[in-house]
């Protein structure tokens, strides 16, 4: 056998008690086990898996994990699984020549499925599941603005009012009906939003409420008071001149 499964959880509860040497010798003797198929036989094991100089670890895992015959040491739990690989084969060679030989609607004897490949979750994805991974959904009612989102915004689009852009990009795909509102990732729609001339701009003059401008950069709101000074009438002379005449009686 060329492959096999390897139970990790069973392995990890047989063998925590094992020294690095012993853990790596057992390993390698399985492997051995399964890749020729027979007993494994005293004599030089060591010295065939890369273990010479630490021929006592190799002997003690063969004592404890493996039983001593006549024909040499074997691992009832490997014989299992040799055994149940040789029936799938053997099952697969005579589904393969029952379909060829017979009419081409003749039922196949095949073996049980191969083994899927592993998952992080270690279960195989199958095509319902897959296809149930990609369907969409609507943005929630109750969906809350994230530091996420919010941190894309400033990033890509300081200019912007992050918060203002949510509430618009909120209420536009809430009351989007059918299909159109649905969508597989909807931080990918909100970075989209965010690139996009659909985000309202942020009033230039509530920067200096958010943000301290730099040293050299001017500020907006004295700027405004400048530019209104500017624009204001002058006060006539006799306007003027009562003023004064108010401030010396007082």
């Amino acid at each position: 056998m060329h492959y096999y499964q390897f139970h990790i959880g069973d392995y990890k509860s047989h063998t925590h008690h094992l020294s690095l040497l012993e853990d790596l010798a057992y390993r390698r003797l399985l492997d051995f086990y399964f890749l020729h198929e027979q007993p494994i036989k005293h004599r030089d094991i060591a010295r065939q898996i890369g273990m010479r100089d630490h021929e006592e670890d190799v002997m003690t895992v063969l004592n404890e994990f493996f039983l001593s015959t006549a024909d040499g040491f074997v691992n009832p739990r490997a014989d299992k699984e040799i055994k149940q690989y040789k029936e799938f084969a053997e099952a697969g060679k005579r589904g393969a020549a029952k379909r060829w030989s017979k009419p081409p609607y003749e039922e196949a004897i095949s073996p049980p499925n191969a083994t899927p490949i592993a998952t992080i979750n270690h279960k195989p994805i199958t095509n319902n599941q897959d296809k149930k991974n990609k369907r969409g959904s609507r943005l929630a009612l109750d969906f809350c603005f994230t530091k996420e989102w919010e941190d894309f915004c400033i990033e890509a689009r300081p200019e912007l009012s992050p918060v203002k852009t949510f509430d618009q990009f909120k209420d536009y795909w809430i009351a989007q009906a059918g299909q159109k509102g649905v969508k597989l990732d909807w931080f990918a729609t909100w970075r989209n939003w965010v690139r996009s001339t659909h985000a309202p701009k942020q009033n230039p003059y509530d920067i200096v409420r958010v943000t301290v401008p730099m040293s050299k950069e001017p500020d907006p709101a004295l700027e405004k008071i400048k530019a209104d000074a500017k624009k204001a009438a002058p006060l006539p002379d006799h306007i003027r001149q009562i003023m004064q005449n108010m401030k010396g009686r007082s």
